[in-house]
């Protein structure tokens, strides 16, 4: 069984294993690699390969990529005045500055974990 689609998340979408995310929506498709099974006792357990996660975390920054170069993108179209909707340009460079914001969370988060391991005694 795997886990269905999750709402509307905002600009973190990407960074949650999701496609691309359009200018106009933001939504997530369902997380892969989540799978449920059964154990000998009855009871169920989720499972989750390593390869899975650096899926998720290549497309995560493949689409933050794709978030900073549209924004830039619109960013010369406004100062050319070829763009005819500035509020398309100034969404576009909040959720590309959002979106790295996060990434830059989970990286910090990421290495604060690693070290606490580090630190454990055996």
């Amino acid at each position: 069984m795997s886990i269905g689609p999750i709402g509307a998340v905002g600009p973190v979408g990407p960074l949650l294993g999701a496609g691309a995310v359009s200018p106009a929506a933001s939504n997530v498709s369902g997380v892969s690699g989540v799978s449920e099974a059964s154990t000998a006792s009855g009871t169920t357990a989720t499972s989750r390969t390593g390869g899975d996660f650096a899926a998720s975390l290549t497309g995560a920054v493949d689409n933050l990529q794709q978030l900073q170069s549209s924004s830039n993108q619109l960013a010369v179209q406004a100062v050319t005045g070829s763009l005819d909707d500035i509020h398309a340009a100034t969404i576009a460079a909040t959720r590309a500055q959002v979106t790295l914001e996060v990434a830059a969370a989970v990286r910090n988060k990421g290495i604060d974990a690693f070290n606490e391991i580090m630190r454990m005694q055996a």
